[in-house]
């Protein structure tokens, strides 16, 4: 938390080098996970309601009572504090960056109107007592915030000069990936909002969607095999075609789905205990990280493209 702050007091006193730069928005990045995993916690304590009003714990203090509920709501809430730190860090970091880029300053942004849709819909939350739509929205954005802060550290880390990439021959198919990615982080949240973790305490349940989990549960991991067996054809035709950095995060993505997957069988099968799901959260949350990095290395330099064609005109 002091280095954030230190941070904001040196970007206010003059440019920001492009390393530096990068480090803020991998900041901003890991922050926003953090708080997803938190934010699980919340609802997996029976702590959603910890707090019965917003921006106040309760409608005449703001500071939660010494009580366990009202404490894990309280410093999850406190904790956004930590991540606004960031995120304004990452947004006057691009305009004090030497070089300024534009693209940096429009994806930094994006993250300040991400977080400020959360607040609003985190207060919505507690108003409806934790519908289970509205919880499924605050998730779903959290994934959307966590794509936009991958997209800046993966700007912010490539040359002032490069060239502009555009979509490679690996593309279209991590389109597809990203698409099933997105349905497979949508079926999680109906499953989610099916099962019995409803975020409020046993004295106080609130709504659950009217799915039987089951059934649910069955499409969910249909649905994550699919995703699967495409991002391993991937590493299979990026290993062919000699591209190693596809090759390589692909891996990395399958062997989190791979992690993902054992551990949403385990918590099924053993109840739903908390830590499993705790632990399933932070996963869908890396999974999701590494699906984006995935996509986002398929593009190309134009410049490549340019050199290929001639190439091709040189040996006709």
């Amino acid at each position: 938390m002091s280095s954030i702050f230190t941070s904001l007091r040196a970007v206010a006193f003059g440019p920001v080098s492009p390393a530096r730069y990068v480090s803020w928005t991998r900041g901003a990045l890991w922050s926003l996970t953090v708080i997803v995993v938190s934010g699980g916690a919340v609802r997996l304590t029976g702590s959603g309601l910890g707090c019965s009003d917003w921006p106040n714990c309760e409608e005449d203090q703001f500071v939660a009572d010494l009580e366990y509920h009202a404490l894990i709501e309280f410093v999850n809430r406190l904790f956004t504090g930590v991540v606004a730190a960031a995120v304004i860090l990452a947004v006057l970091g691009s305009l004090r960056r030497s070089p300024r880029r534009r693209d940096l300053v429009l994806w930094s942004w994006g993250l300040v109107a991400g977080v400020a849709a959360q607040v609003v819909l985190g207060a919505v939350l507690v108003k409806t007592e934790l519908d289970p739509r509205f919880t499924m929205g605050h998730f779903l954005l959290s994934m959307v915030l966590l794509a936009n802060a991958v997209v800046l550290v993966e700007l912010a880390g490539r040359d002032d000069g490069a060239a502009r990439r555009v979509a490679g021959p690996f593309t279209p198919a991590a389109r597809i990936i990203y698409a099933v990615g997105a349905i497979l982080l949508v079926s999680g949240t109906i499953v989610t909002g099916s099962g019995p973790h409803s975020g409020s305490d046993e004295a106080e349940v609130a709504e659950r969607l009217p799915f039987l989990v089951r059934e649910v549960t069955r499409i969910h991991s249909i649905i994550a095999l699919i995703l699967l067996f495409g991002v391993v054809w991937l590493i299979r035709s990026a290993h062919l075609r000699q591209q190693p950095e596809i090759r390589w995060r692909a891996t990395v993505a399958a062997s989190l789905l791979i992690a993902q997957g054992a551990v949403g069988y385990w918590q099924y099968f053993a109840g739903v205990p908390v830590l499993l799901v705790g632990v399933h959260i932070l996963g869908a949350s890396l999974s999701w990280i590494a699906i984006i990095r995935l996509h986002l290395s398929t593009t190309v330099d134009t410049a490549v493209l340019v050199n290929r064609a001639d190439s091709r005109e040189t040996v006709t």
